[in-house]
């Protein structure tokens, strides 16, 4: 068989690639995976992700500087943890609940990283941009949400959406440097939801015909390139591929968990101290005739005799119906909680949890989060209202209708109204730092609800107004 010219030039061209591609694999004389040619589909799409508007968002977060291109670090290394896990997904079979979360550790550590940073710098002026890429950074637990990850993905597009507004605002008229910077930003979370709709649409694709995750190096963005890799050019005639060797995990330490605390269940109580034999009561009787519990024992359960001041243990967590009402408790950390299948006649009552973000799918009777902190709520309608007691630090958003909204002995209170609940009623005691966001054609207009009043004896009655601050 004869060729052109060109064809000759043509197929040169691509041997060169496919060497390039290879040469990028690191060998170990094992063969890949069975069915990870297809598989890399999504590995190379979400490539596209780190060389498209990611790119310009890190470059511009460098443009900007300071607390924004710090935080934009941050976030790098967040998406090319991910990137890692993606490609283990794309060659390995399905591992062990124990396993997975041992691969999402990395990214969760990225993502708890930008959000504790983002708390250290309320003063910064550039919070705002912080606040927007800490509020839908969790976007990247769409690895734990099934069946439909891609909703997911958007609810933390829309949880940052306030914060983005607000960059908008503050800085059309100053630099285009920061429109386009909030652009690139949403434009990256849109070819996510897009990438999980289209590759992952029920939940992580593992490959059927995979390896262990233990066989597996996973590869990843070169050192120190923003966003990864360039594209890789068209893949070559089927087959190609079959003899490349993958190595045995030599990064394994390096592959850990997004959301290591989502969906853990009863398995939260690992991260506490290991109990170990000489501690037990069942195996040592000796310990429990001992007035009080030795140094190095765990805390005490609650109920059990505990030294005044005592810290109360962290029970497990907690999530289920019980009758008619939705019990949350515990949880920490949890950015993907959802309460699904809701009846108007259902309750929902979330107690004492940090760092989580509740949706409440439906219409529901009535919210209360009760002794939570940087905790958040969206829900789309609610019948009587929504409560916050003893709370620190949290967020409501209502997409429909809600009649009522209770704030008591609460403080740090930002309550996101929908234009179907504009004449909400807002009952608030014993409370501060307490904001309202109230949507204003394509802009949002946010209001302090006060804090001080004066009293002044009128006759024998008392007549008391709002003091406002100059």
């Amino acid at each position: 068989m004869s060729y052109s010219k060109n064809e000759l030039l043509e197929l040169i061209q691509r041997l060169e690639n496919v060497t390039t591609r290879l040469e990028k694999i690191p060998g170990s004389g094992s063969a890949p995976a069975p069915g990870s040619a297809v598989s890399s589909a999504s590995v190379l799409a979400y490539d596209g992700i780190l060389t498209g508007p990611f790119k310009q968002y890190l470059d511009l977060s460098n443009k900007i500087g300071e607390d924004v291109s710090k935080v934009a670090v941050m976030v790098e290394n967040a998406f090319k943890a991910q990137r890692v896990f993606i490609d283990i997904v794309s060659k390995a079979s399905k591992p062990s609940d124990a396993e997975l979360m041992n691969l999402l550790k990395p990214t969760s550590e990225k993502i708890n990283e930008i959000q504790t940073y983002r708390e250290a710098q309320r003063r910064s002026q550039y919070f705002n941009h912080l606040s927007a890429i800490s509020e839908s950074i969790p976007a990247l637990g769409w690895v734990s949400v099934s069946p439909a990850p891609a909703p997911f993905v958007k609810d933390m597009c829309d949880a940052g959406q306030f914060y983005t507004n607000r960059v908008l605002k503050d800085w059309k008229d100053k630099s285009k440097t920061h429109v386009e910077w909030t652009k690139a930003w949403l434009a990256t979370l849109a070819e996510l939801h897009a990438f999980v709709k289209e590759h992952h649409t029920t939940g992580l694709v593992w490959n059927p015909k995979g390896v262990e995750t233990s066989k597996i190096t996973p590869t990843g963005p070169k050192p120190g390139a923003a966003g990864g890799p360039p594209p890789p050019p068209p893949p070559p005639p089927p087959g190609l591929f079959d003899d490349i060797p993958t190595g045995s995990s030599s990064e394994k330490s390096g592959v850990g968990a997004l959301f290591a605390d989502i969906n853990r269940g009863d398995d939260v109580t690992k991260g506490l101290k290991k109990v170990t034999a000489d501690m037990q009561t069942h195996k040592n009787p000796s310990l429990r005739s001992q007035a009080n519990p030795p140094p190095i024992a765990p805390k005490p359960k609650t109920g059990s005799p505990t030294a005044s001041g005592a810290a109360a243990v962290q029970k497990p967590p907690k999530f289920e119906l019980e009758g008619k009402k939705w019990a949350i408790e515990f949880h920490k950390n949890h950015p993907g909680l959802t309460v699904e299948n809701t009846d108007m006649n259902q309750s929902v009552y979330i107690y004492k949890c940090e760092g989580c973000t509740v949706k409440v799918e439906g219409k529901v009777n009535n919210i209360i989060l009760d002794n939570c902190k940087k905790t958040a709520v969206v829900f789309q309608d609610v019948v009587s209202s929504c409560e916050f007691i003893n709370c620190q630090s949290v967020q409501m958003q209502v997409l429909g209708h809600v009649p009522t909204i209770s704030v008591e002995k609460t403080d740090g209170c930002q309550m996101f109204l929908s234009t179907q609940s504009l004449g909400v009623e807002i009952v608030t005691a014993k409370s501060s730092e307490m904001n309202v966001v109230i949507p204003s054609g394509e802009d949002f207009v946010e209001q302090p609800i006060p804090e001080q009043f004066k009293t002044v004896l009128v006759g024998t009655k008392l007549n008391t107004t709002i003091t406002e601050s100059v």
